[in-house]
Formats: C-alpha cells, structure tokens, sequence
C-alpha cells in the first residue's frame, strides 16, 4: 500500500483495521534517561527512538515524537532521520508530529512547511487561540492532519479552556470542538486533542465531533483511566477506532537498561491489550 497517495484520516483508520491497535507510541527522547551505552553518543536519540519504534511497530496505530525533545538536543537531524525510517519501513503507520504550533498566515506557513516537507509527518499538532487563519495554511497542504487542542490534561489546561463563553455560555474546549467539526474541516483532515484525564469531558467532545479522530494523550504516565478513556471517546458501533491513545513515558523508560527495547515492547503489548479489552466490553 502506498501510504503516500492516502490522507491521514485513512491512514489511520486503516491502522486500527489492520494493526487492532488503537495505542500510540510517544517519542519524548530525554538524554538523562537514556540507557548508558547510548548516552553522549552522536545519534543516541535517534537509536533509542528507533529501536522502540521497531519492537512496538506492531502494536500501535500511530507514532508522535515530541519536536521540543528533539530540537533542545540539536538533534533535529535525527528527528528527521527517525521520521525516514518510520516512514521506510512503516509506511502504513501514521507520524503525528507534535509541536503545537499556534501562528499567523505566512509564519504558520513555515510551519506547515517545516512538519510537512522537511520532517516529512503526516500530520502536525496545533494550537487554536489565535484562530482559524492560523490553522488555514496546514489544511490547505492535501491530505495532511491537522491536530487541534481542545481539551488538554495538564492541570492548568482549565486557566482557559474551561472558561464559560457566549453566546451559549458553554466552556471554551467545547466551543473549540464545534469550531473544529462545523466550520473548520473543510478537508476532513482535522482532529481533536482531548485528555484522557478527564473521561466525561472526552464523551461530550465526541458527542459534537461524530466520527471526527480524537489525539487522546494522558493515559501510562499522567495516569488517565483506560476503561473510562476508551468507554468516553468509542464511536457508536465502532469500537477500535476513533481514537489514537498516546502513551510516551511509561513505554520510552520501561527500562533503563540494555533491555529497554524488549521492556518498551511489554508494556507497549499490555497496553494495547487493556485498550483492546476496554474496546470490547
């Protein structure tokens, strides 16, 4: 299958049909809590990266490496090259990259350039408090994803997205969804950021967007529930799609020895197997 003729929402639902995985691996490469023999090498995060993505390629829907792990370390060239690689020998697998970029027209241009034509992702998160002609420029690039915040699971996400706004005094992430799902898709290719820290609040994100993919952070490290998470965001009659459930820590450092990759591999296939279960219940 060439991956590259599909847009991002078919090549995710065909990652769920085809992987029965609704589980994405987060890349947050930290060279403190690199295993010792990869630690100061020239390319340690790329080789980190890319052995987990090698033993987990086949329990997840997605990957997401975290842009600022990368670009702190000078390490973009290995961003890129770990993104090649996925993209080589995964091409069925989707790569989110997440670097919530958030500005205008002609900057957020670059930035559509810089997650799509350089790093070569299918998909780039955004940030929407600067409104729809910052989020433009990514849609108009065919096929690609678009990642809107919504509701985020850190605990000062409620600063702002919980706040009442008219005319219909609801809080502003649910103001964000009907934005997102009845004004702002006009490639079909948009979906939702929604924490999975906050299970009730996933279900009426769901309940405005449809079928509309929800990018579900939250679960492994910050602790968010999976029954809850998957019961909240499942599609009526769907089970097993919809959502791209993103664990980074609790995968990433499973180990931190020469066994990592093994050791990322086990909880990656726990996990799946959880949200699996969830799904069929």
């Amino acid at each position: 299958m060439n991956s590259h003729s599909n847009t991002f929402n078919q090549q995710l639902q065909s990652a769920w049909a085809s992987q029965g995985s609704m589980l994405c691996v987060g890349f947050d490469p930290d060279p403190k809590r690199l295993p010792p023999p990869l630690q100061g090498k020239p390319e340690g995060i790329y080789e980190f990266c890319r052995e987990i993505a090698d033993a987990t390629a086949d329990l997840v829907c997605a990957f997401k490496p975290q842009f600022a792990y990368f670009a702190s370390q000078r390490a973009e060239a290995q961003l890129e090259k770990l993104i090649k690689h996925l993209k080589d020998q995964y091409p069925h697998i989707p790569v989110i990259l997440d670097s919530k970029r958030g500005d205008i027209g002609s900057t957020a241009d670059h930035y559509a350039l810089e997650a799509f034509e350089r790093y070569g992702a299918d998909a780039v998160t955004v940030n929407p408090y600067m409104g729809f002609d910052t989020i433009e420029p990514y849609l108009k690039r065919t096929g690609k994803g678009v990642i809107v915040l919504c509701r985020t699971s850190n605990p000062g996400g409620s600063d702002l997205q919980f706040l009442n706004i008219a005319p219909n005094s609801e809080p502003l992430y649910l103001h964000v969804a009907k934005l997102a799902a009845e004004q702002w898709n006009s490639s079909g290719q948009i979906s939702l950021v929604v924490g999975a820290t906050f299970p009730e609040e996933i279900a009426k994100v769901r309940a405005i967007v449809g079928e509309m993919p929800l990018l579900i952070p939250g679960i492994g490290a910050q602790g968010g529930d999976i029954d809850a998470t998957v019961k909240a965001g499942t599609i009526a009659g769907k089970p097993g799609t919809g959502m791209i459930i993103n664990s980074s820590r609790a995968i990433l450092y499973a180990s931190s020895g020469n066994d990592f990759a093994q050791a990322a591999k086990a909880v990656a296939q726990s996990t799946r197997d959880s949200l699996r279960a969830a799904a069929s219940k």
